[in-house]
């Protein structure tokens, strides 16, 4: 028996339309993010660097590169080339962490840590970067994991740490809480808790570009209006420890004044921390 089929007309205006949904659409924004881009993800410390401090009894090394492992996994499901600059328990120097980072093009560098200190009470979630293109991406990744995670917000901070300043690429460092702090500490120890961070790491290495651009004056802003930590520098310091004298060091701000040339920004922000 005979069958009568409605074939669809297909104008060339909706034609167009449908194709200008399809090719809006978020699987295809992940699609075009993710062609061709490489994230080279760092593993904080490892090897003979345990991380963290003295006695600290959590050993930073294993943390990080469980989290990086993950956060790769996550990533490469999303289509992203992914390196890594450990895989394993091994001491990489930060000079091979910086040349593996800048022999790709096209490439954005995330460096996974977690922070501790001797303080009693310090916690929360804070991310670094350093030159003015790794703001967005910075702020991306920021906005998703604290939004994500059960820890205070410390802001978005540029520092001069080594991977950050020698990288040509975009790059961050994210301190995904303080080890030191019981609550943190016990979090960071369950796999379910490492895997959402990087869930919300993956998140901002995908919004990088729309989330990150949104966000990269605001999170500046707020990161300066939050109290200064004594083992933190920041661009202005205000806190009475950090103050000196204009006439004990009239001599040495000349002497500041003819290196800063050229030195700029790096002098600035110089850490004392073993990973700068």
């Amino acid at each position: 028996m005979p069958t009568n089929f409605c074939r669809p007309r297909w104008s060339a205006a909706s034609l167009l339309a449908t194709l200008f949904v399809c090719c809006n659409s978020p699987a295809a924004e992940t699609s075009r993010t993710s062609e061709n881009m490489t994230v080279v993800i760092d593993a904080g410390h490892g090897g003979h660097d345990r991380g963290g401090i003295p006695g600290q009894r959590i050993a930073e090394k294993v943390m990080t590169l469980d989290v990086a492992q993950r956060l790769r996994n996550v990533l490469q499901a999303s289509g992203y080339r992914v390196v890594m600059t450990r895989d394993s328990d091994v001491f990489v120097p930060l000079g091979t962490r910086v040349a593996i980072a800048n022999s790709y093009r096209n490439a954005i560098f995330v460096c996974v840590h977690f922070n501790a200190t001797n303080r009693m009470g310090a916690s929360g979630i804070e991310t670094y970067f350093y030159s003015r293109d790794s703001l967005p991406l910075a702020s991306a990744i920021h906005h998703f994991v604290v939004g994500g995670a059960p820890s205070g917000n410390r802001g978005v901070r540029r520092r001069g740490y080594y991977v950050l300043r020698k990288t040509n690429i975009p790059a961050v460092l994210v301190e995904c809480g303080f080890l030191t702090n019981p609550t943190e500490g016990a979090y960071a120890q369950t796999a379910s808790y490492r895997q959402k961070l990087a869930e919300e790491i993956a998140a901002g290495v995908r919004g990088r570009n729309s989330v990150g651009g949104a966000l990269s004056t605001t999170r500046v802003a707020t990161s300066e209006t939050i109290p200064l930590q004594p083992y933190m520098d920041q661009t202005k310091v205000t806190s009475s420890k950090h103050r000196k004298s204009k006439s004990s060091h009239k001599k040495s701000a000349r002497k500041k004044k003819t290196s800063s040339k050229s030195t700029g920004s790096e002098a600035r922000y110089a850490s004392t921390d073993p990973e700068a």
